[in-house]
């Protein structure tokens, strides 16, 4: 069992829900590939690899890894989510381009620290955040 499935086996057990075989592998279909993901596309993907859950399981999952820190749910300017790992990646923000959609992954520690020094003025407990640019990338600017 990696640290993947110890951690949502022991969340979705503290709030009195079964593991299934579906969740299972839902769980092992996400982290079998990286980057950002929509539920849609994880569905299509899963049905192409002859993996046969339901879309509603599918959304229920998701937001059980979600609440149990696995994945961290981004929303890139459209109405609906994308997702990304958490667990054992290092923390990172997102500039997007409005016209071509990419999505550049960056780090800055003077951000954090800046974040932290307005919850500590402001007497906040932070339990996350998300930090994104919307604009144009270098390749769309020069069109």
């Amino acid at each position: 069992m990696n640290g993947n499935e110890k951690k949502f086996r022991d969340y979705i057990q503290s709030k009195g829900l079964k593991f299934t075989s579906e969740r299972e592998t839902i769980l092992n279909h996400v982290f079998e590939n990286h980057g950002h993901f929509e539920a849609e596309e994880l569905l299509i993907d899963m049905r192409k690899n002859k993996k046969r859950v339901s879309k509603a399981t599918i959304y229920r999952t998701l937001a059980l890894l979600v609440k149990c820190g696995l994945l961290r749910e981004v929303i890139f300017g459209e109405k609906h989510a994308h997702y990304e790992h958490v667990y054992g990646h290092k923390h990172h923000e997102h500039l997007v381009c409005i016209k071509c959609g990419k999505i550049i992954e960056f780090g800055d520690e003077k951000i954090e620290k800046f974040q932290e020094e307005v919850c500590v003025k402001n007497k906040f407990k932070p339990e996350s955040h998300k930090f994104q640019i919307i604009g144009y990338c270098e390749d769309c600017v020069e069109k």
